[in-house]
């Protein structure tokens, strides 16, 4: 879904604007409101007194009165801001609540308003990319399932409207110069929404609609005529030879066409920066478009939701979606989708196999539904490969390698519904997660942090002569000591990055993300709507000068 985010005039321009509603989020202090909208929240609090209360959020829809000639007020408080764990998120929540109020009361072309973002102080800090952050959150609201919009199921608004007024600068210069920052801010949020819209697409689309051929020619479609280059890799001797470990995976569904795998690889480049190498972003995303568990079947019940286990692939598609509108300089993403399905069968792979991965790592199977882990590292390897042939080439340019996958249950048992973001030495050298989670905190796209051990490796150690390396135990991660971080262990060896930590003669920065309990809302696998993470975080990471 593609809807454009207007700056809209005044806030006291409203009533003579093209919007049909305004949706206004309120923190307390209403001070800088003009007088007649004070004056219509006044008069509305003498029938409600609960409206607006100090501290708590709400949610009415209101007549705009002579104020607003008629139209539409849908008001929604923020609540306290100053609590203990508050953050920017109060304003995204606000938001998709106005929004979804605004459109079941027929509203087609809303504006958005805040009152009452903090300008000063501490609070001003954390709540710098509030309208950002609420703009964001009303689009998000509207997106529907693909299969929804193509049966013309749903309704959307056919444009959003928001007011910067009182926003921070430059979005508030005033002039020419005011206009051109506002507009470009604004194709900066759309794109972002846009990249989003694709991500939840391809996660929150069903197995046989989103199934690996299908994302293929999703790729192709997209980036068509654009600066993102799609190849894809599909023959099965040429996967079985380069992709040995993602091949076991899909074994059991090469019989069936339309399951059949992919590799898909994307490529951004964009033009160098004055005086400033590339930084290059090699990206793995794990494209599981259904997961039975394999062999080692999901049973009671657990197998609902899993075509969602693709949210890390979709992430990285979105983000290149943005890119590719955008065309940031002095940027460099290259990225390596691993589009699966691990069906069940007779030719399924099964536990105790030995199968060396890409890096030449003999890998015993320790349980088939611990398939993500086996095609991120084939996927890694061939970027690590990729990553030195790069710094061999342009020395001093930056190389930092990334994984991001729906991988363990355990994430969300840890941490909820928050992304886990691990580092390599190299990369916690460089502080590549710190730097993630910081960006994340900021546009309300949270990241946690957490670390890999010395017993994370001794967890997969290999237990005979026979292999190198065990890809998981037979447990559920959710019941696993350091269920998310050993995954990150295995695949820096199967991988063959255990040869670039930091005190190797080549290091490489690796940074490995789960998003088991982030990558769709309130944890609801089979229904909850996907979230896109970490998109926002990467975004505002390392496309953030592209907003003005």
């Amino acid at each position: 879904m593609d809807l454009m985010l207007h700056p809209a005039p005044r806030l006291a321009d409203f009533a003579h604007g093209a919007w049909d509603a305004l949706l206004l989020l309120c923190a307390d202090d209403l001070s800088a409101l003009p007088a007649p909208l004070r004056a219509a929240l006044d008069d509305a609090r003498a029938l409600d007194e609960a409206l607006l209360t100090p501290g708590e959020a709400h949610l009415a829809l209101l007549p705009a009165g002579a104020w607003g000639g008629g139209r539409r007020l849908v008001v929604a408080g923020v609540g306290d801001l100053k609590g203990d764990g508050d953050d920017v998120r109060r304003w995204r929540d606000a938001a998709a609540a106005a929004a979804r109020r605004a459109l079941a009361a027929g509203a087609l072309r809303p504006c958005l308003a805040l009152a009452g973002v903090p300008a000063r102080g501490p609070l001003a800090a954390l709540h710098a990319r509030a309208y950002e952050v609420a703009a964001l959150g009303a689009l998000s609201a509207l997106w529907q399932p693909l299969e929804a919009r193509e049966q013309g199921r749903g309704r959307a608004f056919e444009a959003l409207g928001l007011c910067l007024e009182g926003a921070a600068a430059p979005l508030s210069a005033p002039g020419a110069e005011g206009d051109e920052a506002r507009a470009r801010w604004a194709r900066w949020v759309s794109a972002a929404e846009s990249g989003r819209g694709v991500a939840r697409d391809v996660a929150g689309t069903n197995p046989e609609r989103m199934a690996p051929p299908q994302v293929e020619d999703l790729c192709k479609r997209l980036f068509r005529d654009s600066a993102v280059q799609v190849e894809v890799l599909k023959a099965p001797d040429e996967l079985l030879r380069d992709y040995p470990l993602l091949s076991a995976v899909a074994r059991a569904s090469m019989e069936v066409k339309r399951h059949q795998p992919r590799v898909v690889r994307l490529t951004y480049e964009g033009a160098p920066r004055e005086g400033a190498p590339l930084t290059s972003l090699y990206l793995a995303g794990k494209g599981v478009t259904y997961d039975t568990g394999g062999a080692d079947l999901k049973t009671d019940g657990h197998m609902a939701g899993m075509s969602r286990d693709k949210g890390g692939a979709a992430a990285v598609v979105g983000l290149f979606r943005t890119l590719a509108l955008l065309r940031p300089a002095g940027l460099r993403v290259v990225a390596e989708l691993g589009v699966v399905r691990n069906s069940i069968g007779a030719d399924a792979f099964v536990s105790d196999e030995i199968i060396p991965s890409h890096a030449g790592v003999r890998v015993r199977i320790g349980n088939t539904d611990a398939e993500g882990r086996l095609v991120l590292a084939d996927l890694l390897s061939h970027l690590r490969a990729a990553a030195l042939a790069r710094a061999a080439a342009h020395p001093g340019e930056p190389q930092r390698l990334f994984s991001v996958a729906t991988l363990t249950g355990h994430a969300g048992r840890a941490v909820g519904t928050y992304t886990i973001a691990l580092d390599s030495s190299a990369a916690e050298e460089q502080g590549v997660a710190r730097a993630l989670a910081e960006a994340g905190e900021r546009v309300g796209d949270c990241v946690e942090l957490s670390r890999l051990r010395r017993e994370d490796f001794d967890f997969v150690r290999p237990r005979s002569l026979a292999d190198d390396l065990l890809s998981c135990n037979n447990a559920p991660s959710s019941a696993t000591p350091r269920g998310h971080q050993f995954p990150m262990a295995f695949l820096i060896k199967a991988s063959g990055l255990g040869a670039h930590g930091r005190f190797s003669e080549a290091p490489l920065c690796y940074t490995h993300i789960d998003i088991g309990g982030s990558g769709v809302e309130g944890g609801d696998w089979q229904h909850g709507r996907p979230t896109a993470a970490p998109l926002l975080a990467w975004l505002e990471a390392w496309v953030a000068a592209e907003r003005g």
